[in-house]
């Protein structure tokens, strides 16, 4: 009997050894700041996440999800009220990011490799807008906290407005296809 408990109690420690461990991501302690370019400066702000999970399995990312309440977009760098919710209203609109219909924005990690030194490559698929798109970057780790910056290219995701992929002639009117999404999570 004693040898079968222990057969029990040793085939339960390995087997939540092999499974990951799935971690909440603390959406109040973890934050996204954007940043987006036009000609002669640029604009930033943040968006809330809505709710995420990182699934973490010997030192390395092997899943999760991290989804963004795109209702929740706001912009820092200007002062004034009015054309600050001007600007807010105009992310929001179809312009931009359509968030009537696309209310939520989210990564899937699809694979990663395992930490060295702190940094990890992950991969994964981006939806914005309804558009799926794979992205491969760096994630660096210190303790529970996890950050990254992403360099998106808002042409693949069918935000148009000001884009000098679909229009000509913008002159100094255009807006910068790249922007900067800073993603600190806490678990």
């Amino acid at each position: 009997m004693k040898k079968v408990s222990l057969l029990l109690v040793l085939l339960f420690v390995i087997g939540i050894s092999v499974f990951a461990q799935k971690n909440e991501v603390k959406v109040n302690e973890s934050q996204v700041k954007w940043t987006g370019t036009k000609i002669g400066g640029s604009h930033n702000g943040e968006i809330k996440i809505e709710h995420g999970f990182l699934s973490l399995k010997n030192d390395q990312i092997v899943g999760g999800e991290i989804v963004m309440d795109m209702n929740s977009i706001t912009v820092t760098d200007i002062e004034d009220k009015g054309y600050n919710q001007k600007l807010v209203g105009h992310l929001k609109s179809d312009d931009f990011f359509g968030v009537e219909k696309f209310s939520n924005s989210k990564f899937v990690i699809r694979k990663s490799t395992k930490f060295a030194g702190g940094k990890a490559k992950v991969t994964g698929e981006l939806t914005i807008k309804g558009k799926t798109e794979s992205l491969s970057f760096d994630v660096f780790k210190d303790g529970n906290t996890y950050t990254t910056q992403l360099k998106i290219d808002r042409s693949k995701f069918d935000v148009r407005y000001g884009s000098n992929s679909f229009f000509d002639n913008l002159g100094d009117k255009a807006i910068g296809d790249i922007f900067t999404l800073d993603i600190t999570l806490i678990i």
